[in-house]
């Protein structure tokens, strides 16, 4: 199996544990400030092993517009992750989830369009599926 494989199993696995989590750990305070703790450990994780593993060398590398992208990328991160957990903080964990897993339809689209990746018979129905199971978990 190949490495970015089993990385995208373990981040599916952390995915949906931090979903659970998040819904328990935001008992008695504001999806907000539930975010900003989250983040906190985020960063400070993300910058020790940028420290460590001496990546903040690869800062020379960036172009005027990786920066940008990447911070484009920072900014839509964040906004995901404030409507995600406003949305976790009120509604059902198992529909919340679905509906935000639902956003790969939306990678799937740019990806074709943006980033030129072959749009196959395989990825067709797969997306369609994910979009017939959001649909039938919100159906009221």
């Amino acid at each position: 199996m190949q490495t970015w494989i089993i990385y995208a199993i373990i981040s599916m696995i952390f995915a949906g544990l931090t979903s659970v989590l998040a819904k328990y750990g935001l008992q008695n305070i504001s999806a907000d400030f539930g975010l900003g703790i989250r983040t906190t450990v985020i960063f400070v994780i993300i910058t020790a092993i940028n420290l460590i593993g001496a990546k903040y060398k690869e800062f020379a590398n960036l172009t005027t517009l990786q920066i940008t992208l990447l911070v484009a990328s920072g900014i839509t991160t964040t906004l995901s992750w404030i409507f995600y957990y406003r949305a976790m903080k009120d509604g059902l964990v198992s529909y919340v989830a679905a509906i935000d897993k639902a956003s790969i339809i939306i990678t799937l689209l740019l990806s074709f369009f943006l980033l030129k990746e072959p749009m196959t018979p395989k990825i067709i129905v797969g997306a369609s599926l994910i979009f017939v199971g959001m649909i039938v978990l919100i159906w009221k």
